[in-house]
């Protein structure tokens, strides 16, 4: 194993709990400067002077202490220093050069991600939704062309999906975010309504820009599908040329690594933006989770409201009540308060004992009473046993019997219209005469799973119903056709439409 790897990947992290973790991290933090800024090593005298040191500079014996520890935990390289060396006594001195090791520029990288993860804000990207648009028109043009420059298409699509990562995981960031930052504001009344405004008003901005560019993003990924796979399998020789050197055998295999790599990344963004089999375009689900964060907004602003028009202060109450005693004229008056206030009037009327309070007037004190026994049960459960025999188990195998009858007769019902209507063969709406009830609710619920799916009004339509029985086919008829169908509850008129509807056998 190199010398600059610890033993045990666990060391390079002592310096983060530490006993002197705060004077490690700002050692740490200025050879993480100096990587970024291409500086190869550092003398101790440098570190000392480019720290930022919460409690004022240290010596220079405490930095190099630090130094040497941090280089036998591994995040550091140490290296001799014979280039200050001007006497035979210098050069016994022990003086080091410090560089980041690997496994150091490592947890450097991490904990730089893991920081900016906890600061990052989760938003959505309406600038991305252009650049998305933007950077597949450019594409689109490089395809176009008689030789494409492959330069080019690598850098456009280089920034198409560091554009995509960027908006797919804000978007994702947002949706699992945003319930909790109202739950967060919940507590505070004027921030609730700051932030409402501000969060309705960026979720309309938003949902407004991702409708209108949603489309167009679409129609382009689909104007590229044909040419997509070549300008990829371009891209992936380009850039498998700088695969480690080996055989044909490696290079092909390098080629097919990256190709497949591409693939995924374009299977993403596709997705996105386009429904996948039954699943719907992430774009809508995304859509759909910013809708819903209004209700949330406005079902949080309620509870508040609620639990400020419902607030009462205990403590405000005993005040009152004590300044109201304080200005009894005499003990009598304070009984009747105390009475009053906590409820200590006789209550007789309460039937725990029928038999020795048969004889009490309703006046007489508990105190003056003969006592009660309590049945065990009543201190228990809170309710004395009921009076009289218990009530008689029912019988219910009858109401079983008429339900399990009704779900039959249904069952028969819906079958009978699903034949009706899946024929397998086309057919115009207006030929479909007259329906019933069920075989017209059948049919509505398949023409609304149709009309769903439809990109415009002259589209032709063709999906699976969600139970996956049915396979319907719909595509419009003339402008100027008409279809009517009457139900028992009605005409059902629009434009003609020509509907096939095909039974799968178990679901396929």
């Amino acid at each position: 194993m190199p010398k600059h790897i610890a033993n045990d990947p666990a060391d390079l992290f002592r310096h983060v709990s530490a006993e002197k973790a705060a004077f490690y991290r700002c050692i740490m933090d200025v050879f993480a400067a100096a990587k970024r800024q291409y500086r190869l090593q550092l003398r101790p005298d440098e570190v000392l002077a480019e720290a930022r040191w919460p409690d004022g500079p240290p010596r220079i014996e405490e930095v190099n202490a630090a130094l040497g520890q941090l280089a036998g935990w591994g995040n550091l390289e140490s290296h001799p220093d014979t280039a200050r060396v001007s006497n035979l006594s210098d050069f016994y001195r022990a003086r080091f050069l410090y560089r980041l090791s690997q496994g150091g520029e490592a947890v450097e990288s991490a904990l730089a991600v893991f920081a900016q993860t906890l600061q990052r804000r989760a938003e959505l990207q309406t600038v991305a939704l252009e650049d998305i648009a933007s950077r597949l028109q450019a594409l689109q043009a490089l395809a176009g062309t008689d030789e494409p420059d492959v330069a080019k298409i690598h850098e456009t699509l280089r920034d198409l999906v560091r554009v995509f990562e960027g908006l797919a995981e804000n978007a994702q960031a947002f949706m699992a975010g945003v319930a909790r930052s109202i739950e967060l504001q919940q507590a505070e009344a004027g921030a609730v309504a700051n932030y409402k405004k501000r969060l309705i008003d960026y979720l309309e901005r938003f949902m407004g820009d991702l409708v209108r560019r949603s489309d167009t993003i679409a129609r382009l990924i689909l104007a590229l599908e044909p040419s997509i796979d070549a300008l990829l399998g371009k891209v992936a020789e380009r850039e498998s040329r700088d695969a480690a050197p080996g055989g044909a055998q490696d290079q092909s295999d390098a080629r097919d690594r990256v190709l497949r790599a591409w693939r995924e990344r374009w299977k993403g963004l596709r997705g996105w933006f386009l429904s996948t089999g039954h699943e719907p375009p992430q774009a809508e689900l995304l859509r759909a989770r910013a809708r819903s964060a209004i209700p949330q907004l406005l079902a949080a602003i309620a509870a508040l409201n609620e639990r400020r028009s419902g607030r009462s202060d205990r403590s405000a109450d005993f005040r009152l009540l004590a300044g109201w005693f304080a200005a009894c004229a005499d003990n009598g008056e304070a009984h009747r308060l105390a009475r009053a206030a906590f409820a200590l009037n006789p209550a007789r009327h309460f039937s725990l004992n029928a038999d020795a309070d048969a004889d009490l007037p309703a006046s007489t004190s508990w105190a003056d009473a003969a006592p009660l026994r309590i049945h065990p049960r009543l201190r228990e459960y809170g309710e004395a046993a009921p009076r009289g025999p218990p009530p008689r188990v029912r019988d219910r195998a009858g109401d079983r019997a008429f339900l399990a009858l009704q779900l039959a007769e249904e069952s028969l019902q819906v079958e009978a219209a699903r034949k009706r209507l899946a024929t397998s063969h086309p057919a115009r709406l207006s030929d479909l005469g007259e329906l019933d009830t069920h075989a017209f609710g059948l049919f509505l619920g398949l023409l609304g799973e149709a009309l769903s799916e439809q990109a415009g009004p002259e589209a032709s339509v063709e999906r699976q119903t969600g139970d996956g029985l049915l396979h319907i086919h719909l595509r419009p008829l003339a402008r100027d056709s008409h279809a009517r169908i009457d139900t028992p509850h009605g005409v059902f008129a629009g434009r003609d439409h020509l509907i096939t509807i095909t039974p799968l056998q178990d679901g396929r």
